[in-house]
């Protein structure tokens, strides 16, 4: 393990990082956050969903270097008297996975249909174009505001599981669009090469090709989008939970707490709803960073 991460550190890549400040910093903090949601049930101090230890003689209390705070609570209270720093942890956790997993689902779909747009070509191409041309005329957001909405309205008492998987569909349904086009465009110039005419002749079936030769060649523009679309499925899925829409009440993320803390933002209780927005602008900014430099790391003509 320890000669595979020395090998990669002197790679052009791992130059690359080492030699990057921005890029460490961002990769820092979106470690520290990765790992505090990850183990959230051994890093923080309290579980804020756990209504049984709630204190309601502790609602909005500030955090604890101002006037009136306490150590118990670094960042201060709710309303239902939640530990901030604890329902941070926990809102984080949820973004990350609903944040990641509609990437990975995007990522499959769009790669597969750009595969087979590019690959074969004719009114397949044509076709599965249009459907990206009509999906790109509506804005992200509209669509999944959509199906979230019509989701929550055929299942209002459905299990948690069951409306995060609509939430999940409803941010993947136009996020697949830009990895088929990406894909499509490289793929479209792969199948043209050499190496792809010489497996043709010797009799190698097109899947196989596909799969074996032009996938792997045409991935590096789809980790590149694939790192900072995660950063754009989390301000999308915390969008839809501060209008409403997001995942259950009874596990909020950061955007059903920036919501809570909205109620409370011009009466003084400013952190309820504060910390929750910088925890969601740092974790969108450190991949987001990541990003860019993983762009520019794979990008030969910048090296």
């Amino acid at each position: 393990m320890n000669k595979t991460i020395a090998r990669w550190l002197d790679s052009d890549v791992g130059y690359s990082f080492r030699t990057s400040p921005v890029a460490i910093t961002a990769a820092l903090i979106a470690f520290v956050c990765i790992f505090c949601s990850v183990f959230a049930n051994w890093v923080a101090p309290h579980n804020p969903f756990d209504l049984a230890s709630l204190e309601l003689g502790d609602a909005r209390l500030p955090p604890m270097w101002s006037e009136g705070g306490t150590s118990k609570y670094i960042f201060g209270t709710d309303d239902q008297g939640r530990d901030i720093f604890s329902a941070l942890i926990y809102g984080a956790r949820i973004s990350l996975v609903v944040g990641v997993v509609s990437v990975l689902l995007s990522v499959f779909v769009g790669v597969l249909l750009g595969l087979l747009a590019g690959f074969v070509g004719g009114w397949l191409d044509a076709f599965l174009m249009r459907v990206c041309d009509v999906m790109l005329s509506f804005p992200p957001i509209l669509v999944a505001l959509l199906i979230a909405g019509v989701g929550r309205a055929l299942f209002p008492n459905a299990h948690e599981s069951l409306a995060f998987g609509v939430l999940i569909i409803s941010i993947s349904l136009t996020g697949w669009v830009q990895y088929a086009r990406t894909v499509r465009g490289s793929t479209m110039v792969e199948r043209n090469k050499e190496y792809v005419q010489a497996a043709r002749v010797t009799g190698v079936s097109p899947m196989r090709i596909m799969l074996r030769h032009v996938l792997p060649n045409v991935t590096g523009p789809v980790l590149v989008l694939a790192t900072i679309q995660v950063a754009t499925a989390i301000i999308t899925e915390a969008t839809l939970s501060f209008l409403g829409v997001g995942v259950p009440p009874t596990s909020p993320s950061l955007g059903t707490l920036i919501r809570v803390g909205n109620d409370y933002l011009f009466s003084g209780e400013w952190w309820i709803t504060v910390f929750p927005g910088v925890m969601l602008v740092l974790i969108a900014l450190s991949v987001n960073l990541l990003g860019d430099w993983l762009r520019d790391a794979l990008n030969p003509r910048l090296r």
